[in-house]
């Protein structure tokens, strides 16, 4: 067995995320693409902001001027505004021939893995899964209510 230390560990970030959509990997038996939604981002405005300060009478209002925009919502969809969706291939299709059934199930994932472009798709990330007593992978999910994006701890 290979060890790695525990703040080898500790880099890994590992998050349970929302299959929001699948569909096969075009002219592959085994991959699928997935978009998984991980969550709302961060919205970073233009660092340029600056206060606006009025003053009448030593009363002062002072306001933040700055710019906060979106971007662009990921894969064109705009229910996907704001969020934090990824797009993740795995070999995974020759166990779900039923692929659709996985929309809207929770999967265990690796997000800061160095992205991969796997048969000319890029993959952000990796699922985690275990191999089931028929030997088919399980896809390891929350035992309670969670966000999207939850870390593992």
């Amino acid at each position: 067995m290979n060890y790695v230390t525990y703040e080898e560990f500790k880099k890994m970030d590992m998050r349970l995320g929302l299959i929001k959509f699948v569909e096969p990997v075009e002219g592959t038996d085994k991959l699928l693409r997935f978009e998984i939604d991980f969550g709302p981002i961060d919205i970073i405005c233009d660092p340029s902001c600056k206060e606006n300060c009025v003053c009448e009478d030593g009363d002062c209002v002072c306001v933040q001027d700055c710019t906060c925009e979106l971007p662009e919502p990921p894969f064109g969809k705009e229910e996907y505004t704001g969020r934090d969706v990824r797009q993740i291939v795995s070999g995974v299709r020759e166990f779900w021939p039923n692929y659709e059934e996985l929309e809207g199930n929770y999967g265990l994932y690796i997000l800061n893995l160095e992205p991969r472009e796997i048969r000319g798709v890029m993959s952000h990330g990796m699922l985690m899964a275990v191999d089931g007593k028929d030997g088919n992978p399980v896809f390891l999910g929350p035992q309670g209510d969670i966000e999207p994006g939850a870390k593992i701890r």
